[in-house]
C-alpha cells in the first residue's frame, strides 16, 4: 500500500508486477494473499484483486459509520481454510477468500458490539471483545474459526461430510466408476 495505490513487487527482485487504484478512494488495509491482495477501502468496499482483474468485491454495511475514525485495525482476520473474517462493531461477517463467498454472519448482542481492535489470535481460534454493559467479562468474549462461533457441541455448517451413523452401511459413492 503506498498512497492511493496497491501494488504487487516481484519476491526474488523486489520489481513492481502490478498496481490498483480506485479513482477518490484510499486503501486503508491490504492483508497479502498469495499473488493476490485483499483490500479494505476507505469507503468500505472490500475487493480482492491480483492487480490486472478485481477477483470479488464486498460492501461492508454501516461502514460510513465507524470506518472513518476507526481505521482497519483489526477488521482483517484470517482464520484458516481460505477465510476472511472481517469484523465491524455490530457483525462479524466471513468470506471465502478464493471467491468472496459469504459463508457465515455473526451479529452483535443486543446493546453491545465488537471491538475489532481487540482481537486476540489463539491458536486456531479468534478471540474477540463484544463489550456489554453489566455482563461478567467471561460474556463480553466471543471465540471464532472459519466455521463461526466455537461453542460446546456445536454442528459444523454443513461442510464436512456427515458422520457415519452406527449399525448402517455406508453406500460410498453412488456413480459409476469411471470406464
Amino acid at each position: 500500500m503506498r498512497g492511493a495505490v496497491v501494488a504487487g513487487y516481484d519476491t526474488r527482485g523486489g520489481a513492481p508486477r502490478w498496481r490498483y487504484a480506485r479513482a477518490g478512494h484510499r486503501p486503508v488495509v491490504v492483508l497479502p494473499a498469495r499473488a493476490e491482495a485483499i483490500t479494505l477501502w476507505d469507503d468500505g468496499l472490500l475487493t480482492a484483486t491480483d492487480g490486472r482483474t478485481v477477483r470479488w468485491h464486498r460492501a461492508l454495511p454501516d461502514a460510513a459509520e465507524w470506518l472513518p475514525a476507526h481505521g482497519g485495525a483489526g477488521v482483517l482476520h484470517p482464520l484458516g481454510h481460505g477465510i476472511l473474517a472481517v469484523v465491524t462493531p455490530r457483525r462479524v461477517a466471513a468470506y471465502r477468500t478464493a471467491d468472496g463467498d459469504l459463508r457465515w454472519t455473526l451479529p452483535a448482542r443486543d446493546g453491545c458490539a465488537f471491538r475489532p481492535g481487540g482481537a486476540l489470535r489463539r491458536g486456531p481460534a479468534l478471540l474477540l471483545a463484544q463489550p456489554c454493559p453489566d455482563t461478567a467479562w467471561t460474556g463480553q468474549l466471543v471465540a471464532l474459526d472459519d466455521l463461526g462461533r466455537i461453542t460446546p457441541g456445536r454442528t459444523p455448517l454443513g461442510s464436512a461430510p456427515p458422520a457415519p451413523r452406527p449399525g448402517h452401511r455406508d453406500a460410498g459413492n453412488s456413480l459409476a466408476p469411471p470406464r
